[in-house]
């Protein structure tokens, strides 16, 4: 089965409209694991719009399960999850200020600084994956920066899944085979819902795991986080 790690950056956005601690960011990442989920990411920004350091500090010793942070690899970044160890970190490519992920690494043109993150975090224990479009030569450049692992940015299969279900998954079929040909495990990620994820899971080979948080939290306000976690489990199993 394809682990399924909650994003729980959605939980923070709604604390922090309102200020106080309601909804309980830990508590719900707890109640995640307990309904089922694989794993707990977080995507820390440097305005802490969502995801505190505070809650970074707070998740790391409470959770039972994997602990993904996300981010881009500035220098504050790196202190912190240097610090924190999580089981896996994954790099994006973010501006500081952007809304969302929305691009993976241009890996060939940013090697040298990738490789020398991945180093770091590799020497720290840590599993590390490179956020990347679905392109064969992206693939075989994040294998060699020595990353155990890539996360697919599935943004565009998500928008074409509509219109062309075929067309849209096939980049990431043809990606996933030349991944595990170099030896890198599978992540994925964005805008992986109720939809469409069965279908990403059925046509993509050798998936470890997906990380979903706004679908996933936004079905939760009309079908309640256990009901949903099922859900989308559902959508993973063979």
């Amino acid at each position: 089965m394809v682990n399924l790690s909650v994003n729980i950056n959605k939980v923070a956005t709604l604390r922090n409209a309102r200020g106080g601690n309601v909804p309980n960011v830990l508590q719900v990442a707890l109640d995640c694991e307990k309904f089922g989920a694989c794993g707990i990411t977080v995507h820390p920004r440097p305005d802490e719009r969502h995801i505190r350091r505070t809650d970074v500090f707070d998740l790391k010793p409470a959770l039972h399960t994997e602990f993904n942070i996300e981010g881009y690899p500035s220098k504050e970044f790196m202190e912190l999850v240097l610090t924190i160890k999580p089981h896996q970190v994954t790099l994006v490519p973010d501006a500081p200020g952007v809304l969302t992920s929305s691009q993976g690494w241009d890996v060939e043109h940013n090697f040298d600084f990738l490789c020398d993150i991945v180093d770091r975090l590799k020497s720290a224990g840590i599993r590390t994956s490179i956020f990347v479009n679905a392109d064969d030569d992206t693939v075989r450049w994040a294998a060699k920066t020595g990353a155990d692992r890539v996360e697919l940015y599935t943004g565009p299969f998500a928008e074409e899944f509509e219109r062309d279900p075929e067309r849209a998954v096939e980049p990431y079929t043809r990606v996933a085979q030349v991944a595990h040909s170099v030896g890198l495990g599978l992540n994925a990620g964005h805008d992986l819902n109720l939809k469409n994820l069965k279908f990403f899971k059925d046509h993509v080979p050798h998936l470890d795991e997906v990380s979903i948080g706004h679908a996933l939290i936004s079905d939760a306000l009309y079908l309640g986080l256990e009901k949903t976690i099922a859900a989308y489990k559902d959508c993973l199993r063979d």
